[in-house]
């Protein structure tokens, strides 16, 4: 039972700049919910129990937004406002056990990882990352931890995208074992469209083994001079351990970025019962 997840929130978010400059990217809201409550709430109907947040300077407020506010509290059941009182008490109460370790470096999503072994321990884990947020029937990250346990091996998520659009991912090469399920024979980062292995590319979604780590450590840094995920990854299949790939069934958007982010937006607004009209006139009458 994969009980634990990392989640990597110690970037810098240069892709959103100026609006990240004094405010994490995860705590942009989509509506009326920052980003990072989409994936812990994910992570949360998935079955983790235990969050273990990456964070660096400045990431404060990402964990004070899962943490109890007395005073806001107070304040609402003084003002009489149960039902935003309730979905306050609702987003303190979403984890069960919350810790975070500090990456003092930016150094890449491996050395990420890699910092947050002492709380994982010895057991499978799942990794999420902040940008992508993915709508589907079942969550997304339930879908890999499915098929972990299935294979008693790692499953990364992955996305079938435009081949124009793969040279800003890490891409697999990978042997169809049935619909959606691949074994991974190689994996490669940030390739031309021309030279990429296929159109499979891996989003933020992982469930990995403790062995990963023992491949974080010994692997030296890569591009950027940061340990890379994906030669950690490499180096395994090398080895001949078994890594296997899910297409993921649902819709992401990846939040990170601009474009992304008002899709995201829109797509969420359009699906709120109370906004969705609004919105869908708005957006006639302004088209």
């Amino acid at each position: 039972m994969i009980r634990k997840a990392v989640l990597p929130v110690a970037g810098l978010g240069t892709r959103m700049l100026p609006a990240t400059k004094a405010v994490p990217k995860e705590m942009l809201c989509l509506i009326n919910k920052p980003v990072i409550q989409y994936i812990v709430e994910e992570a949360v109907a998935s079955g983790i129990r235990d969050l273990i947040f990456v964070v660096s300077r400045g990431k404060e407020a990402i964990l004070d937004h899962f943490d109890f506010s007395p005073e806001l509290e107070a304040e609402l059941e003084e003002r009489g406002k149960k039902a935003l009182l309730d979905e306050v008490r609702r987003v303190s109460g979403l984890v069960e056990n919350l810790s975070a370790v500090r990456q003092k470096k930016a150094l890449g999503l491996g050395h990420a990882i890699l910092v947050a072994a002492p709380l994982v321990g010895d057991e499978p884990f799942a990794v999420l990352l902040g940008d992508d947020i993915v709508e589907a029937e079942e969550p997304c990250l339930r879908q890999l931890i499915r098929a972990a346990e299935e294979l008693r091996a790692p499953v990364i998520g992955v996305e079938r995208l435009p081949r124009e659009e793969v040279h800003r991912y890490g891409v697999i090469d990978g042997e169809p074992l049935r619909e959606g399920l691949y074994r991974i024979n190689d994996v490669v980062e940030k390739p031309r469209p021309e030279e990429a292995p296929s159109e499979l590319a891996i989003i933020g979604r992982y469930v990995f083994f403790p062995e990963i780590f023992t491949y974080l450590e010994k692997i030296p840094p890569g591009a950027g001079g940061e340990i890379q995920l994906t030669d950690a990854l490499a180096a395994m299949i090398r080895d001949g351990k078994e890594v296997y790939a899910l297409e993921l069934k649902g819709v992401r958007y990846d939040t990170g970025n601009p474009e992304g982010f008002v899709k995201a937006t829109v797509a969420l607004a359009l699906k709120d019962p109370e906004l969705g009209p609004k919105i869908r006139k708005f957006l006639s009458d302004l088209l």
